[in-house]
C-alpha cells in the first residue's frame, strides 16, 4: 500500500470549550477518524492550537492578559496539559503521539528547517502521530502575530503531505462575513486565490486564538503552487476528518495546481520559513515577466518600495493593485532600490551608486517563490 501523509491543524475555538478546558471527547472522535484512516493508508500529522487558552484555565486567569511573560507562562502551563490529552486520546488506538515545538527561528534557518522535516519523516516511519505548535513559551512574535495556519502548511510542505486540513469554527470560506450578510454563500471550491478571493476574508474572530480566514489564504496560497490541496472545513462536524480524506465535499477545498510550480524545497522555505520584512511594487511589464515568462525580477520594473529592508532579507512582491504576487530573498537592500525607481536601464547603469543594479536581478528567479 503507498501510504498517504495528512496534516490537520485544529484550531483553539474548536478544541476547546467556553471554560478554556480541552474537549476530552472531541479529541476522542478524532483519534478514532485517525485511526480508520490509518487503516486506509494515511499518516497523520498534528498542528495544534489552544496552549495558551489551555494554561490560561489552568492559572485560574479569566482574561487574556496583555503582556508577554503572562502568555508565555500560560502557553508552558498550557502546553503539559494539550500533551497528554492527545496522548490519552491516541493511546486508546495504541497509537504513539510525540511533541515537536517550533518557531520561526528555527524555520527560517535553512539547516534547522532540514533538521526538523528529517525528524518529521523519521516520526512517521516509526508510525508516531507528531502533535505540532508554535513553541509560544519563548516565541514572542508567535504570540503577537503568529497563526498556526501557517504553521500547518509549513509542516505540510516539510512532511510533502497528500492533503492539509483546517478544522476551524466556521464552515469554510464564504463570499461574505457570514456574521455580518445572513445571505453568505459557502464557496466550496477556490482554483485561484485572486484580489476578489483576499477581499472576502474577515479578520480573526476567536478571543483566545489567532489568524482569521485571511491567514487560511494565505496558507492555501502557498500550498496550491507546492501542488497540496488544502480544505478549510468545520471541525465539529461529525466524522469531518475521515470525510474530508476520503474524497467528500466538506468545506472549502483550495484546489492544488496540477502542474505545481517550479517549486523546491530551498523555495518553500523562502515562501513560509521566514516573515517578510519589506516588499516591492511592480509595473504590468514586471508583472507579467515574473508570472508568465518564468524571469527573475529587474529592478528597474520596481515601482516604490515599502518598508526597510537588507541584502538577503525575504521581500513580498506586489502588484499595481497591492494584490501579493510572488515572494524572494531580495540580493539589494532596500536603499538602493528607493534610488533607482523610475530609471530606465541605462540610467541605472550611468549611475556610479547604482550601476550594480544594472547588472542582474535584485531578485533571482532561483530564490522567488511565484504565487500565480
Amino acid at each position: 500500500m503507498n501510504r498517504k501523509k495528512l496534516v490537520v491543524k485544529i484550531g483553539t475555538s474548536t478544541l476547546i470549550d467556553e471554560r478554556n478546558n480541552v474537549d476530552e471527547a472531541y479529541l476522542e472522535r478524532l483519534a478514532t477518524q485517525i485511526a480508520a484512516l490509518r487503516e486506509e493508508g494515511w499518516d497523520t500529522v498534528i498542528v495544534t492550537s489552544g496552549a495558551i487558552g489551555c494554561g490560561l484555565e489552568r492559572l485560574g486567569i479569566a482574561e487574556r492578559p496583555s503582556d508577554i511573560p503572562s502568555l508565555q507562562a500560560a502557553a508552558s502551563v498550557g502546553q503539559t496539559v494539550l500533551t497528554s490529552a492527545y496522548a490519552r486520546a491516541l493511546d486508546v488506538h495504541g497509537i504513539l503521539s510525540s511533541l515537536v515545538l517550533l518557531t520561526r527561528r528555527d524555520t527560517a534557518d535553512r539547516t534547522a528547517y532540514l533538521h526538523a522535516r528529517d525528524t518529521f519523516g523519521r516520526l512517521i516511519d516509526y508510525g508516531v502521530v507528531p502533535v505540532v505548535n508554535e513553541n509560544d513559551t519563548v516565541s514572542v512574535e508567535q504570540i503577537r502575530f503568529g497563526d498556526n495556519d501557517t504553521l500547518a502548511a509549513l509542516v505540510a510542505c516539510l512532511v510533502e503531505a497528500d492533503l492539509c486540513v483546517i478544522l476551524s469554527d466556521i464552515e469554510g470560506l464564504y463570499d461574505a462575513p457570514p456574521h455580518v450578510s445572513p445571505q453568505a454563500q459557502l464557496i466550496p471550491l477556490v482554483e485561484r486565490i485572486d484580489a476578489n478571493i483576499m477581499a472576502v476574508a474577515g479578520d480573526a474572530g476567536s478571543t483566545v486564538g489567532s489568524g482569521g480566514m485571511i491567514s487560511k489564504i494565505r496558507a492555501a496560497r502557498v500550498l496550491m503552487v507546492a501542488g497540496i490541496p488544502l480544505v478549510v472545513c468545520d471541525g465539529r462536524r461529525a466524522n469531518v476528518l475521515a470525510d474530508v480524506a476520503r474524497g467528500q465535499d466538506v468545506g472549502t477545498r483550495f484546489a492544488a495546481h496540477v502542474q505545481p510550480h517550479e517549486i523546491t524545497p530551498k523555495k518553500l522555505w523562502l515562501a513560509l520559513g521566514d516573515a517578510a520584512r519589506g516588499a516591492v511594487v511592480v509595473d504590468a511589464g514586471a508583472r507579467d515577466a515574473l508570472v508568465r515568462k518564468g524571469s527573475s525580477l529587474l529592478c528597474v520594473g520596481v515601482e516604490r518600495v515599502e518598508g526597510r529592508f537588507d541584502a538577503n532579507d525575504i521581500v513580498d512582491v506586489k502588484d499595481e493593485a497591492g494584490m501579493v504576487i510572488a515572494r524572494g530573498k531580495v540580493g539589494v537592500a532596500s536603499d538602493a532600490i528607493v534610488l533607482a525607481c523610475g530609471l530606465t536601464r541605462e540610467e541605472v547603469e550611468q549611475n556610479r551608486l547604482l550601476a550594480n543594479l544594472a547588472e542582474g536581478p535584485i531578485i533571482h528567479r532561483d530564490e522567488l517563490v511565484v504565487f500565480e
